[in-house]
């Protein structure tokens, strides 16, 4: 895991005389373990993990003004210096607008400037600490810096309501760890802090200008073009990959690096998964350069975009999404791939893995990702977070209802109706529309909080059932059915609390509010994922989560993105725009499927082992669940009940993360022995503490 940590003290000597580390209450100097110093006191700034050298930039206009760049960034030196200048006026936009994906740290004097990103996957944490605020990239650390207790009422949110922000707040799983909302920075003044957004939102009470759809595709065409050419043109060395493994027989040294969890050096691409992975490998392979060379440190000029391929043996249905991505591959820039995996990758099937920095339904699914990404390159393209930032959230009909525009309800209804067969759902789609667009934020979140405490959790099934289950401000998560009332009664009273504190409302219309949480909610998740599946001196780029993309697809109009088929259309367009033409027929279709039979499937498999985990499960101990519950809950799925199987992966993964979390031994931090040997004990009797002890 790689993060970013720095220190803010209320003096500027608060710390050690040139220790170039922080001083805690008891006036221990502490340092990050395994850290490399960016700079110094009296605001010390650290890179830790293996970061590669082109990942770690520091540019200076003296010793108090200096900004860091942590991350995958297309700006060179001389934009970088161009933006430090322009922050010391207090600008922050302009330091998010760079293509790539990155955290952005700005030093002016004793003002430290640090900016998380607008989808949520390059987050930004904080705590109070020893007078002043410690920050990090990671929650973990800043746990282990303030020997944290478990927030449970943090993790019971998570099960009841992972998609409310007034539920989860700026909590973490660690008391007193905080973190800043997706679109914001954190500004410290000599200790003091201070919460900034630097990006607009669609207002509640004005329509935005009406956007060309025309340009606006060309916008997500150009932010995805520089996305990409900003991973291509970076310079990727990385230690050890250019040393073969070492003979084995039958095997060549690209099998050989396979065989020992170690990437091919290079550019790759996933090719299977849905559209927006097979438009990045063509975008990749398509752009002038070679994008299968390692530039300086190559394996071999004009070697091919290695394009990987995962086809699901245990799984039916996948052949004609297998032969799109064959017929893609013949592409003479592709070096295709294709990854076979049994009832051994299923989800569930290993449940074996590192400590993430937080809990995450990915978990579940981690050792599938791995033996995919396994086959991977050095440096491996996504598609994760297409579908949050160019689908249309179902809310999103009742903000085209109150900016008077029916007549774009017309198709998307009439496609729910065709797939549902009743002539009723044009009628009930409407209506719940309807009401969602005048009912005030604060009702919606109220509601909620009546709907745990009743226990109502009955949601009508199907697709149609899913759109309007999603037409709400609100609504319960998959898993809070199992938790048990006191867990309820803890999130009830979270959801009251936020509603007094916001107010009227987030100020932004419904579909454009959720559809926020949602790409909040998946990038958490796939931060997760990366930490969980992670393939060493292997790096994972999403960039559909970048900022410029981001933006990009979020000027894109409601009445475009609300079509169906919008998606699949919207990337065509952006590859024609690309000169990539020669898409087989069918391209573009919906996966979802799949991936529930995997789940389905590989929770019947797994049935016997997940009862057993729930034998005396540790979310019993912390009074979130009760253990009989649960384990009747995966028997009956397992058994084909209709229950929400997303629901039983959030509590799988909950149960394993507080696990590993608590047969960890260590800490992110030295400097003391008392420190060193600081290690987590547990969750005591009572349930509801996380102590630390020898």
């Amino acid at each position: 895991m790689r993060w970013l940590v720095g220190w803010s003290s209320t003096a500027a000597g608060a710390a050690a005389p040139g220790s170039a580390g922080a001083t805690g209450y008891d006036g221990e100097t502490v340092h990050p373990v395994g850290s490399q110093l960016l700079w110094g006191d009296p605001d010390p700034l650290w890179a830790v993990g293996d970061w590669r050298p082109d990942e770690v930039r520091v540019v200076k206009a003296d010793a108090q003004n200096r900004i860091a760049v942590l991350g995958m960034c297309g700006a060179s030196d001389e934009e970088l210096r161009v933006g430090l200048f322009a922050a010391r006026g207090g600008a922050l936009r302009h330091l998010t607008a760079w293509p790539g994906s990155y955290t952005a740290v700005v030093q002016v004097g004793r003002r430290v400037t640090v900016c998380g990103d607008l989808a949520g996957a390059r987050p930004v944490f904080y705590t109070p600490w020893a007078g002043g605020t410690a920050y990090a990239t990671a929650a973990l650390p800043l746990a282990d810096l303030i020997e944290a207790n478990l927030d449970f009422g943090h993790l019971a949110a998570l099960l009841a309501a992972p998609d409310v922000p007034a539920a989860v707040h700026d909590s973490t799983p660690y008391d007193g760890v905080r973190r800043i909302p997706p679109g914001h920075a954190l500004i410290l003044r000599a200790g003091s802090r201070e919460i900034a957004g630097y990006e607009p939102v669609a207002s509640l009470a004005v329509a935005a200008p009406p956007a060309d759809p025309g340009a606006a595709v060309d916008a997500v065409r150009d932010a995805l073009v520089d996305a990409v050419r900003a991973r291509l043109a970076a310079p990727r060395h990385v230690p050890g990959t250019d040393i073969d493994p070492g003979p084995v027989p039958g095997m060549g040294p690209a099998e050989r690096r396979a065989a020992r969890g170690m990437p091919v050096p290079g550019i790759g691409s996933d090719l299977s998964g849905g559209p927006a992975s097979g438009t990045l490998a063509l975008l990749a392979a398509g752009l002038p350069g070679m994008p299968g060379t390692v530039l300086g440190h190559g394996t071999g000029a004009g070697e091919r975009l290695l394009a990987v391929t995962f086809n699901d043996l245990a799984v039916r249905g996948r052949e004609a999404e297998l032969e799109r991505a064959g017929t893609l591959a013949a592409n003479p820039r592709l070096h295709h791939v294709v990854v076979a995996g049994g009832e051994e990758v299923l989800p569930y099937a290993d449940l074996e893995g590192p400590l993430t920095d937080e809990p995450g339904p990915s978990l579940v699914t981690a050792a599938r990702h791995r033996a995919r990404l396994a086959a991977g390159s050095a440096d491996h393209f996504t598609g994760y977070g297409a579908r949050q930032v160019l689908d249309a959230h179902p809310a999103r009909l009742a903000d085209l209802l109150m900016d008077r525009k029916r007549r774009h309800l017309v198709r998307p209804v009439a496609a729910l109706a065709k797939a549902d067969g009743s002539v009723m759902v044009p009628a009930r789609v409407y209506s719940a529309a309807r009401r969602l667009a005048r009912t005030p934020y604060r009702a919606g979140v109220d509601a909620l909080s009546d709907r745990l405490m009743q226990r109502r959790f009955e949601e009508p099934g199907g697709a149609v059932g899913a759109s309007l289950a999603a037409l709400t401000w609100a609504r319960p998560g998959p898993a809070a059915r199992w938790l048990t009332g006191e867990a309820l009664a803890e999130v009830s009273v979270r959801l009251q609390g936020a509603a007094g504190r916001t107010g009227v409302g987030p100020g932004q219309r419904p579909g454009d509010f959720r559809a926020r949480a949602a790409l909040a909610r998946h990038a958490a998740d796939l931060r997760v994922l990366e930490q969980a599946a992670e393939i060493r001196s292997q790096r994972l780029h999403a960039p559909f989560l970048d900022n410029q993309v981001v933006r990009a697809c979020r000027a894109l109009p409601e009445a475009l993105r609300v079509q169906p088929g919008a998606r699949a259309a919207i990337l065509r367009t952006v590859l024609e725009g690309a000169g990539v033409g020669g898409l087989p027929p069918g391209w573009g279709a919906p996966t979802h499927a799949s991936s529930a039979v995997a789940a389905r499937t590989g929770l019947r498999v797994a049935a016997d082992s997940l009862t057993a985990l729930f034998d005396t499960p540790l979310l019993a101990e912390a009074g979130l669940v009760e253990a009989r519950v649960v384990r009747e809950a995966v028997r009956d799925a397992a058994d084909g009940a209709a229950l929400p199987l997303d629901g039983i992966a959030d509590l799988v993964a909950l149960e394993l993360w507080l696990r590993r979390l608590l047969a960890r031994r260590g800490t992110c931090w030295t400097g003391t022995p008392a420190r060193a040997r600081a290690v987590p004990a547990g969750i005591a009797p009572q349930g509801r503490a996380l102590g630390a002890g020898a």
